[in-house]
């Protein structure tokens, strides 16, 4: 590689870095108060909250390289062209597609970066967060003893404890179940215990009231008890322990079996498929959107006036492409067969890039082909 080709490389990397770095930082901020305030909310610690951000991380990882891509494609091409770099370099034979080897290279050091990525570090983060998530969702305790709130485990279920004893004893206990369309319960007590009956939870009501609505009868009933034990094992999602989905495995464990795989974890192959082959898709996209904003900006030249409508016309470009490939992606859930419609928006892209660069190299040429197509 040539001294000038690693300098732009090491111009486009450090660019990349910063903006991936920025971008980074603005979504897990925006993913952080959300989570912050599910997890603490539901009586998780602050440790919980950073094992979910840290896990949630490689996935948003993956949505931010494609964008750093092309913002450090444009931002290091702006620079070079209003520095007159790259003019000085045209002016001494350097062509358009010479000036393109470092953007390639640039690209596909961000595709290799993603690719460790989707295939191996997101998939393993995903099933353990899918683990952590199953495990607290049985925590019945995380779920329902919030003190002074009115909770709601189910839709359908309201729960609402006064206070929380040191030694793990409710005071003031308020329970309603509106589960039965045919009626409702309410149960209300001075104290209740939360135990364990083996692999199910009961609360333990001590000193309370029972009321019974009969909603086709308007009758209410009302029973005083000294002890009464209700089994909320039925207001915990049913989470099996098998952990096992696609998005969880990672890439080797899905090149074959797709049938057998299909049939464990319930899913269509196109599903299977989908998943496979945007995992090789994905990081085709980064060379993409380094290469448009790349040919763009080459293409528009240089401007007083800035380089602006490149920029928007290259942004624009990634839009439309992205929003292709999202399309795309629910046909190849339909039929399995159609896995090679994946890589079609990467090359459609690669395609715009290329087409812009020969224009760049052969100014007129276009012109020429349509005046003289014209006159025959």
């Amino acid at each position: 590689m040539a001294k000038f080709d690693r300098y732009m490389l090491s111009q486009f990397l450090i660019l990349f870095s910063f903006f991936a770095l920025v971008l980074v930082a603005i979504f897990w901020i925006n993913r952080a108060v959300i989570l912050f305030d599910r997890l603490i909310g539901d009586g998780q610690t602050a440790l919980v909250f950073l094992e979910f951000t840290v896990l949630g991380l490689p996935k948003l990882i993956t949505t931010v390289f494609p964008i750093a891509a092309f913002a450090g494609s444009v931002y290091v091409i702006n620079r070079m062209t209003s520095e007159a770099e790259l003019t000085v370099l045209q002016a001494t034979g350097s062509g358009p597609w010479r000036l393109a080897r470092p953007v390639l290279v640039y690209g596909i050091c961000v595709a290799a970066m993603l690719s460790v990525l989707t295939h191996f570090l997101v998939p393993m983060a995903k099933a353990q967060l899918t683990q952590r998530e199953a495990e607290i969702s049985r925590n019945v305790s995380a779920r329902l003893l919030t003190e002074g709130e009115f909770l709601h485990p189910t839709s359908k279920v309201t729960f609402y404890t006064r206070l929380i004893g040191p030694n793990g004893v409710l005071r003031d206990v308020f329970l309603s179940d509106r589960r039965d369309p045919n009626e409702g319960m309410i149960y209300s007590a001075s104290e209740a215990y939360l135990v364990r009956n083996g692999d199910g939870k009961t609360v333990i009501m001590v000193d309370g009231l029972a009321q019974r609505l009969n909603n086709e009868t308007n009758q209410l009933s009302t029973t005083k008890f000294r002890d009464f034990s209700f089994d909320i094992s039925a207001l915990v999602s049913d989470i099996t322990n098998n952990y096992t989905s696609v998005d969880t495995m990672v890439t080797p464990a899905l090149f074959t079996g797709w049938s057998a795989l299909g049939a464990k974890v319930r899913v269509s192959q196109g599903m299977i498929a989908e998943e496979f082959h945007s995992r090789f898709a994905a990081p085709l996209f980064c060379i993409v959107a380094a290469m448009i904003g790349y040919a763009t900006l080459i293409l528009g030249g240089f401007s007083r006036f800035g380089v602006w409508r490149e920029i928007v016309i290259a942004f624009g470009l990634l839009i439309a492409i992205d929003g292709f490939r999202g399309t795309i992606e629910g046909v190849v859930r339909s039929d399995a067969s159609r896995w090679p419609l994946i890589y079609l928006p990467s090359l459609i892209g690669l395609t715009i890039a290329l087409a812009m660069i020969w224009q760049t190299a052969h100014p007129g040429a276009l012109r020429r082909m349509l005046r003289v197509k014209g006159a025959a």
